[in-house]
């Protein structure tokens, strides 16, 4: 396919991008070409957006940027035998060698030379998006687009929360971002016998209530660890899923943590953080994990069939939908803290 297209491109080394027509994405022998039918805004686009200390050492404009994506396939490559034209898609965004130990040994989520889509490469802010078949994820037809546009996102919520088990147990999801409410959604689901949500923005709070926490606390208000306490019988958590990236949330997370149990961090704080390594984690015996990504595609499996059986509802926290050329709305309500999920359609 030949012509132009419209795309939110990250047109210089600063604050804001730029509607621009470009060219249809010409693919390889092993690619797909996909016309997106809708794309969500993610807190990585939102640092690339505002142009923040990590994006600035990281990406390189002007490219088209986004990742999170539902689409239809309209071209395929001469090589690819799994996927055909008309098939509804999704896609994981990492870009894995294959070849490195990690790969080796079934760790894709972990590949030690992995390039994400929209950071690294050429994203799907765009009415077109080429990608390698290998990294496609065949949606069920039913599925509406706005949802299947978030299983990326959903897919980090999944690997923290089930990277361990939940059942009967206590779970705090601190930071209710997007990603937040969807943990506290999968939490319920997996048969947490609670689930605390903590933040500082009352309007996320609602929304996790609507995504199923049983306690939310505005942490500005009420002491976290104190309430947490109060809630377990004066023992504490079992399960933290820290999303928040604060320093100081994430302090009071481990302090909130009860004896043996897990700590699970997918955030990415931007400073550094102080922790009482010996009274909150080596007196406590509990177990502290780094969450990158989805594992491929065990996780994909898990986020498929959570929405296909409706276990989980993501309807509540996907809370507007815009035109592509209303990006800038998106972005402002992200920066605003006053929207879940945004979703573009081109």
């Amino acid at each position: 396919m030949s012509g132009t297209m419209r795309a939110i491109v990250k047109h210089h080394r600063g604050v804001g991008a730029e509607l621009q027509e470009v060219e249809i994405p010409v693919i390889k022998e092993n690619e797909v070409l996909i016309k997106v039918k809708a794309t969500s805004i993610c807190g990585t686009d939102v640092h690339i957006y505002n142009w923040d200390e990590w994006s600035a050492s990281r990406v390189n404009p002007p490219y088209v940027f986004g990742h999170e994506f539902a689409g239809e396939v309209v071209e395929v490559g001469s090589k690819v035998n799994t996927f055909e034209e008309g098939d509804y898609v999704s896609a994981e965004t990492h870009l894995v060698c294959g070849h490195c130990p990690q790969c080796l040994t079934g760790k894709y989520h972990i590949c030690e030379n992995t390039q994400i889509i929209g950071v690294d490469t050429q994203g799907c802010f765009a009415e077109y998006v080429a990608l390698p078949a290998e990294n496609l994820w065949k949606n069920p037809t039913e599925m509406p687009t706005d949802i299947a546009s978030v299983q990326e996102p959903m897919g980090n919520a999944v690997h923290t929360v089930l990277n361990g088990d939940v059942a009967g147990k206590s779970v705090a999801v601190i930071g209710c971002g997007p990603i937040g409410l969807m943990a506290v959604g999968v939490a319920k689901a997996a048969g947490a016998s609670q689930v605390l949500a903590f933040d500082l923005n009352g309007y996320r709070l609602e929304l996790a209530s609507q995504m199923g926490a049983t306690t939310v606390v505005n942490s500005g208000i009420e002491d976290p660890v104190a309430k947490a306490k109060s809630l377990t019988d004066g023992h504490g958590i079992d399960v933290v899923c820290e999303m928040s990236g604060h320093p100081i949330a994430m302090d009071q997370g481990f302090k909130m943590i009860t004896n043996g149990g897990r700590m699970s961090i997918l955030s990415l704080p931007t400073k550094p953080v102080t922790i009482d390594v010996t009274n909150d984690i080596v007196f406590k015996g509990i177990e502290v994990q780094g969450i990158t990504g989805r594992k491929m595609y065990e996780t994909w499996q898990q986020v498929s069939r959570l929405l296909h059986s409706k276990q989980v509802d993501l309807t509540p926290m996907i809370t507007h939908h815009l035109p592509l050329e209303e990006f800038e709305k998106g972005f402002q309500l992200m920066n605003e803290g006053k929207c879940g999920k945004v979703v573009l359609h081109p």
